[in-house]
């Protein structure tokens, strides 16, 4: 029996410690309802939470990222959305302006409502911002804007590409007819020949025909003036009967006279040496009608081109495609200077991986940018709301692609921020797995440890009690 050692009373006490030490660290994590307070407590759970945690709360951002990206984003197409309605009705204008029913001062009010129209759509793209952020501004630097070529209304095809355009239509020949401004052109002959040659099916360049050579065949029909005769041989020729020999035809057609023959009709200068017979302003020549042409090109392709007019260049021969042959005109594009186009990318993930950017551009929308400045109707014939309809598409259509951007953007952001709050969600619960104490469990454990504690704290009473019968001996 010995006094200087109670190893009872020791391993009691160190007993007690431990179940101490357990019941401190339940406690901590019943009351911050965390299961790893300290590194100690998981060293590697930490380290994998806190990872989960930098991804979540990084992601929490993201979709708070996003979410302000479709604020932005509607915001411009709401404003894009009011541009559209003045283009609507800018485009009810110039229809309107176009009808020949209009006067000069019924046009100057249209006009006028346009041009209030005009600087409204400015004014919204000078104006609307998100967070001091200027949407329909444009950016930074300047660029050339090349304004759409436009074909007029004239029978023919039109290509574009960046800086020209091509117009291409049929040659025109000796009696063909061809809509120009509204108006029905006719290619005159220079002779009676000439429109003889052109009805038979030959070439309006070859030699006009001589009397004897008229090409007209005995039984033939051909019509002069509003007049029908007959072909017949000399030997009945009867001019009151309205028949007549080929040769005849020569001298009751002149120069103003119209022949008609197979199905179509060939009209006569009344002049010699003119592009626009003095007597009939519908009959010119192929030369006059590609002049003419031209300057419609020009015309229609100059509109909103304030700062460069568009060019036309017309070919100086036909391209034969495919058996037909082809006058080609070439446009060079009219242009402004505008802005850059707006550009933004929006941080949709948790990584610096450049895959988490959303890129959104957003070109200048004021008339310039929508080839609209300057726009006119109010001529005295209609040709300018005419041209200008065609204008007002492009500018519509422009509206509408920027429109469908913004909206294929938004719709990628829904989905962008569907996605992210998943991963959340599910990377919190991973990370809570890690982190958080399973409180009924963990109840459990300190109520065995609290027992542990009352039961060690009673042995190790007892273990110091064992020593007490040393007194007895010394006694």
């Amino acid at each position: 029996m010995v006094v200087q050692h109670n190893m009872q009373a020791a391993n009691a006490a160190r007993v007690l410690g431990i179940t101490q030490s357990a019941q401190a660290k339940s406690t901590e994590k019943l009351s911050s309802g965390y299961r790893i307070n300290r590194a100690a407590d998981d060293a590697a759970g930490l380290s994998i939470s806190e990872k989960m945690r930098k991804q979540i709360r990084g992601l929490d951002q993201a979709s708070t990222n996003a979410q302000d990206g479709v604020s932005s984003v509607q915001t411009a197409e709401g404003a894009l959305t009011e541009v559209h309605s003045m283009l609507q009705r800018m485009n009810e204008l110039a229809v309107q302006a176009a009808n020949g029913t209009n006067s000069e001062s019924d046009r100057s009010s249209i006009q006028d409502e346009i041009d209030q129209l005009t600087t409204e759509i400015d004014r919204v793209a000078e104006t609307t911002k998100f967070n001091e952020t200027y949407l329909l501004k444009g950016g930074n630097g300047d660029k050339t804007y090349h304004v759409h070529a436009h074909d007029a209304g004239l029978d023919g095809t039109l290509t574009e590409n960046t800086t020209k355009a091509t117009f291409q239509m049929k040659s025109l020949q000796v009696g063909d007819s061809y809509a120009i401004g509204g108006t029905t052109y006719n290619i005159g002959a220079t002779s009676v020949g000439q429109a003889l040659t052109v009805l038979e099916g030959g070439n309006d360049t070859d030699a006009a025909k001589t009397k004897d050579a008229s090409g007209l065949s005995t039984g033939d029909t051909i019509t002069i003036d509003g007049k029908s005769y007959s072909i017949v041989d000399s030997a009945e020729a009867d001019i009151e009967q309205s028949k007549i020999t080929a040769g005849k035809v020569f001298s009751l057609a002149s120069a103003g006279s119209t022949i008609s023959y197979n199905g179509k009709s060939v009209t006569v200068f009344s002049k010699d040496g003119v592009d626009v017979d003095p007597n009939n302003k519908t009959l010119i020549t192929a030369t006059k009608a590609y002049s003419m042409v031209n300057a419609e090109l020009k015309a229609a392709s100059s509109i909103g081109a304030t700062e460069n007019a568009a060019t036309v260049t017309t070919g100086s021969a036909d391209e034969k495609i495919n058996g037909v042959t082809y006058r080609s005109f070439t446009i060079t594009r009219g242009s402004v200077t505008t802005k850059n186009d707006l550009t933004f990318n929006l941080h949709v993930g948790s990584d610096a991986d450049m895959t988490n950017k959303i890129g959104v551009t957003i070109e200048k929308m004021d008339s310039k940018n929508l080839g609209l400045d300057g726009i006119n109707v109010s001529d005295d014939s209609g040709k300018a709301a005419t041209y200008a309809i065609d204008a007002i598409a492009d500018a519509v259509a422009k509206v509408s692609a920027q429109r469908s951007a913004l909206g294929a953007v938004q719709n990628r952001l829904e989905h962008t921020i569907a996605n992210v709050d998943n991963v959340v969600e599910n990377t919190n619960a991973a990370e809570s797995r890690i982190r958080d104490t399973d409180m009924a469990d963990e109840m459990v454990t300190y109520s065995k440890n609290n027992i542990l504690a009352q039961a060690g704290q009673a042995m190790l009473a007892q273990a110091n009690q064992s020593t007490q019968g040393v007194l007895s001996i010394l006694g």
